[in-house]
């Protein structure tokens, strides 16, 4: 319940205009669609969208790849075993590679990550400055621009490394590293916007009364419960559950943000009182940023249920963004190759990630050490458990008949193909049927140093841009529907 001693910040938050984005309604009718963006039909059917989840590291092959194409299961290797619930939703690609070079400067890692979504024939250094051409989930949102409020959202913690969007000038695109700031970023300053398809958001359970702060983004929460009345008397029965449902998501997820902010404020009291000259080392993954107040999670160098928090914050910050149509293109990276896995890792004493990578690859394989090999594979099935989340999640979103993850292009791979630096043989995951223009439940290998760009180039089709390339693509993948 509100105060009344609130109500000058609600005018002021409604003079802003500040909401969410609502979902639509069977019962209220929607619009055609048009001369509306590539994947939509004219009887109101869900958009298509892209989500690129990567993260570092790369995989450890053996683990990872099918040992003959064909249909997946019941039983997945073993890094992808978590995700055999959904074996019938999933088209793994083997044999595609980067062939591009790096000139003018830069290291192994920076070589990987300007190749990694762009497939650029060349990836250039002018003195300190990278340069690359357009990577494809850049492309993806000019190909839908104009339709989303957002033309893309970028989410995660790149380092300094680890740049993977590029414009179609060559420049960095940022990523929003704080899950407070995309949250504004989303959902603050804006009147609502029904989406173009009928969506029922997944179940969350309703925060109790009180037990969240009165913050400002409670306080949007807040307007929009008073703006759905008005909607509500003119919505059927099933309609109110699902308004009751879309809210509740939004409510639960705001709540779960202020609850990372709390235990970041009793981190800097702990790392405060033990002398620390700034938070996050003792492994509380929180930073103090250097005007004071405002501490922000952000991903944790030295504890892996910290990073898993982070990775569902942000994945359920980007399939609301999805859902909402706030954007129809979003891609998220997480790790580095400096973070540290104990509790993870459990056949070696040695939990530095950069260091196992390079301890686990050699040429010959034979030469590598197979503890650290062993590590490696625990670390990247790690993040399969909550990719099989995500994928759930997207599953059990209803879109009128379809779920979010049947008219969403879901790709999940890593920025090296090992973590010796590799190009060749790329972990390429693509879940959910992307509209009907997939057929999932199977493993599909191309022949060697095939380019992942024909991959992205393929993509791109599927959102609807009209391009003969895309980096040193040869053409377009085979096989995929």
């Amino acid at each position: 319940m509100t105060t009344p001693s609130m109500m000058p910040r609600r005018r002021f938050l409604r003079g802003l205009g500040a909401a969410v984005a609502l979902p639509t309604f069977a019962s209220l009718g929607s619009r055609a669609f048009a001369g509306d963006a590539p994947g939509h039909g004219a009887d109101g059917a869900p958009p298509l969208r892209q989500l690129i989840i990567t993260v570092a590291g790369g995989t450890v092959i053996e683990s990872w790849k099918p040992k003959t194409p064909g249909p997946l299961g019941p039983k997945l290797p073993s890094i992808l075993r978590p995700l055999e619930p959904y074996s019938k939703d999933l088209l793994l690609l083997s044999g595609l590679s980067h062939n591009g070079r790096q000139e003018g400067g830069g290291n192994a890692h920076t070589h990987c990550a300007g190749m990694h979504l762009t497939g650029t024939e060349v990836f250039r250094w002018e003195g300190k400055v990278a340069k690359s051409t357009i990577s494809v989930d850049q492309a993806a949102a000019k190909a839908v621009a104009g339709y989303t409020i957002l033309p893309s959202l970028e989410l995660g913690e790149p380092n300094g490394e680890q740049t993977f969007s590029w414009s179609e000038s060559g420049s960095i695109v940022p990523y929003e590293r704080s899950p407070r700031q995309a949250f504004d970023r989303l959902f603050k300053g804006r009147r609502p916007t029904i989406p173009n398809w009928k969506r029922q958001a997944g179940r969350s359970s309703a925060p109790k009364p009180g037990s969240v702060p009165a913050s400002d983004d409670r306080l949007v929460i807040d307007l929009v419960l008073d703006d759905a009345k008005a909607v509500r008397a003119r919505l059927a029965h099933a309609d109110q559950a699902r308004l009751d449902e879309y809210l509740d998501s939004v409510h639960a997820l705001e709540t779960r943000i202020v609850r990372l902010d709390q235990r970041a404020a009793a981190d800097s009291i702990d790392a405060r009182s033990a002398g620390a000259s700034a938070a996050g080392s003792h492994g509380s993954g929180i930073v103090l940023p250097a005007d004071g107040p405002g501490w922000d999670l952000k991903w944790s160098g030295d504890d892996p249920e910290l990073r898993a928090e982070y990775f569902r914050l942000m994945t359920s910050l980007a399939l609301l963004a999805l859902q909402t149509d706030t954007t129809r293109v979003a891609t998220l990276s997480f790790g580095n190759d400096g973070e540290l896995w104990d509790g993870v890792v459990t056949v070696t004493n040695e939990f530095h990630h950069h260091t196992l990578e390079h301890q686990a690859n050699a040429e010959p394989i034979e030469k590598a050490d197979p503890l650290s090999r062993e590590a490696c594979r625990q670390i990247h099935q790690w993040y399969s458990v909550l990719m099989a989340e995500v994928i759930g999640k997207m599953k059990a979103i209803d879109e009128g008949g379809t779920s979010l993850l049947d008219n969403t292009l879901l790709l999940y791979t890593s920025y090296m193909s090992n973590g010796g630096h590799g190009t060749k043989d790329y972990p390429i995951l693509l879940a959910g049927r992307a509209k009907g223009s997939l057929k999932p439940g199977r493993h599909v290998a191309y022949p060697k140093d095939t380019p992942v760009a024909n991959l992205y180039l393929s993509m791109l089709d599927r959102m609807g841009a009209k391009l003969n390339a895309f980096g040193e693509s040869s053409g377009r993948l085979s096989d995929l529907t």
